[in-house]
């Protein structure tokens, strides 16, 4: 008996803190009774999020970010463990290592030097920084001035949240013989703030492959600066860079740069990307003999801006070969300037150009350069077959279920569900009594959390506060809340003190067909007006609200589709005036037929919520 009695003082005290009335979110709770005097319940999903704070503890603080909120970085360790915050992690002293059998699993490092001078023998790395909330990362070299020595790195920054990575050089410098191989870079990473420099540069007869960078990424940027360059008798492949991205911006510069008698082939760069921002320089620009292959530039994607400077310009008695670019099924803007300029006797073939002839500038039409298809986007996209291959590729980037008519929601019905799920880390509001101390600026907030500009993280939250301080639309009304207090009183002053917050239940039946059980409209279904919330990226809680007239909001049993059983209980919202959307809205892509000629719901995802009048229905 004895272990349980040393267990039960615990169990006691915890079930004291839990109702604790000295705590921040117990103060939280009484404000909202006052301000929101109608006794419905506090639901989970909000309560979750109220700071952790205790009283004492948000005294030490308010009274530092009341002195000077630059006070707090000093504290910052502390300060965004106890108040549950999203704060960067310090990167650790520099490391450096020779090699080992089996190195795994670094993070948040900043890694001078692996491996260096090794003659002969296999270097290996197997994971670097992967699954991580706010990596961020330096790796500085790689295996520089080898002999006969094969390096692996198996994977770096893999299914990251607001990842910045910065691998400065890998191989190359001088090796000689031997072969490097990269196999994934920052695969399946959000938000991502991405530079890679040096990838095989300075290698005599030494082989480089890369063979997937940044693919399936989502709403960030990247680069890639010099790959191969001055590289004498290499083999180098690069397989996939920035395939299946959404809304990023790539940026490839300086591939097999003053080569000499190499082999190099881009296989495939953007392809299947939603609105990407794509920009290449200088492809195999000053090269000497060897062979040059691009196989596909920015094939099937979704829109977008594409700047393609300087392919094989002024090489010498080489041989080119570019076969596809910009055969997509809903172009976006292009920009292809300097092909072949200045070239020396070089064999240059370019299969097929997909884009209006007014972008492609700078055309060194010799005997020596072969065009063989050009393809106007007005006369290559008018056939039906075009454009459903449109309309595919639209779809593609609209998730099943995201978007559904009201009819939609009767039971019986079996629709797919998108993954609804929060893809940014647990974070808590702060007190107002501090979060309105830190002035609500990028510079401010970079200075008190540590967060470096120029990284993935103080990116979201420059583009956070541009948000915010955006002019609201036609009809609409909106607020920042940088504390739940902000989030109560927007809302009761948008639709009065008698009101309720709702929000999706779980995750459960993402990702898969679910079967509609039954369904009630809130407020029996009458046209409201409601304030939805959705979260932006800051080190706390900020919410997005804004007014949205002229909605229904409903909220329906989500059943297994073979069991019948009830796994979820879901929230949707449907709008009933759509007449200021874009027409390109994704839900006209999944839907049609356009703006203001239907009503389009969606359900309420993990982390946002919408408030509505209270229901006496």
């Amino acid at each position: 008996m004895a272990p349980l009695l040393l267990l039960l003082p615990f169990i006691f005290s915890a079930a004291l803190t839990s109702a604790n009335p000295f705590t921040e979110k117990a103060a939280l709770i009484r404000y909202w009774n006052r301000k929101i005097p109608n006794n419905l319940p506090h639901p989970d999903f909000l309560v979750s999020k109220l700071t952790p704070l205790s009283a004492a503890a948000a005294a030490t603080f308010y009274k530092l970010a009341s002195t000077d909120p630059t006070l707090l970085s000093s504290r910052l360790s502390s300060f965004c463990s106890a108040a549950g915050l999203l704060c960067p992690a310090d990167l650790n002293t520099s490391l450096s290592h020779s090699p080992q059998p089996d190195f795994k699993a670094y993070q948040n490092s900043n890694f001078t030097n692996y491996v260096t001078d090794v003659n002969g023998g296999v270097s290996s790395f197997k994971n670097y920084s992967d699954n991580l909330n706010v990596p961020v990362d330096t790796f500085r070299r790689y295996n520089p001035h080898s002999v006969f020595n094969t390096d692996k790195f198996t994977s770096y920054a893999r299914d990251g949240n607001v990842v910045t990575a910065n691998f400065t050089s890998y191989g190359g410098s001088s090796s000689v013989g031997g072969s490097e191989e990269f196999t994934a870079y920052d695969d399946s990473s959000n938000v991502p703030d991405l530079k890679f420099t040096n990838y095989a540069s300075d290698g005599n007869g030494h082989d480089g492959i890369f063979s997937q960078y940044s693919v399936n990424a989502n709403a960030g940027g990247q680069s890639f600066s010099s790959y191969a360059k001055h590289g004498n008798g290499e083999v180098s492949e690069f397989t996939s860079y920035a395939n299946d991205t959404n809304v990023v911006g790539n940026t490839f510069a300086h591939y097999g740069e003053e080569g000499n008698g190499g082999n190099s082939t881009f296989a495939s760069y953007g392809e299947n990307g939603n609105v990407p921002e794509n920009n290449f320089r200088a492809y195999g620009e000053l090269t000497n003999g060897g062979i040059d292959k691009f196989t596909s530039y920015r094939d099937q994607s979704n829109v977008g801006d594409n700047f393609f400077t300087s392919y094989e310009k002024t090489g010498n008695d080489g041989t080119a070969d570019f076969t596809n670019y910009g055969n997509s099924a809903n172009p976006g803007s292009d920009n292809f300037k300097g092909y072949a300029e200045g070239s020396f006797d070089d064999q240059i073939t370019f299969k097929e150009y997909f884009a209006d002839n007014t972008t492609f500038k700078s055309y060194a039409n010799t005997s020596s350069v072969d065009f063989k298809g050009y393809h106007n986007s007005s006369s290559s996209s008018s056939t039906p077959a075009a454009e459903q291959r449109k309309k595919a590729a639209a779809e593609r980037w609209v998730e099943p279920g995201k978007f559904f008519r009201e009819r939609s929601l009767r039971k019986g019905t079996v629709m797919p569900m998108p993954d609804i799920s929060d893809r940014t880390a647990p974070r808590s509001f702060l007190p107002r009594s501090i979060s309105g101390k830190i002035p609500f600026s990028a510079t401010a907030v970079d200075g008190i959390f540590r967060i470096l500009p120029d990284t993935a993280m103080g990116k979201a939250v420059e583009s956070t506060v541009a948000d915010c301080e955006r002019a609201p639309s036609r009809s609409e009304t909106k607020r920042c809340a940088a504390s739940a207090e902000d989030m109560i009183d927007f809302a009761v002053a948008v639709l009065g003190d008698d009101i309720q917050v709702r929000s999706t239940a779980s995750t459960k039946g993402s990702k898969g067909d679910i079967l509609i059980g039954d369904v009630r409209g809130v407020n029996g279904g009458k046209i409201t007006e409601s304030v939805s919330c959705h979260q932006s990226l800051f080190p706390y809680l900020v919410y997005y609200c804004h007014s949205v007239p002229r909605v229904r909001v409903y909220v329906a049993d989500i059943l297994a589709v073979d069991s019948k059983e009830k796994i979820n209980e879901g929230v949707a919202i449907c709008h009933l005036d759509t007449s200021d959307w874009s027409p390109t809205h994704g839900a006209f892509v999944a839907l049609g037929p356009g703006p203001g000629k239907i009503e389009v719901c969606h359900w309420i995802f993990e982390g946002d919520m919408t408030w509505t009048v209270a229901d006496r229905t």
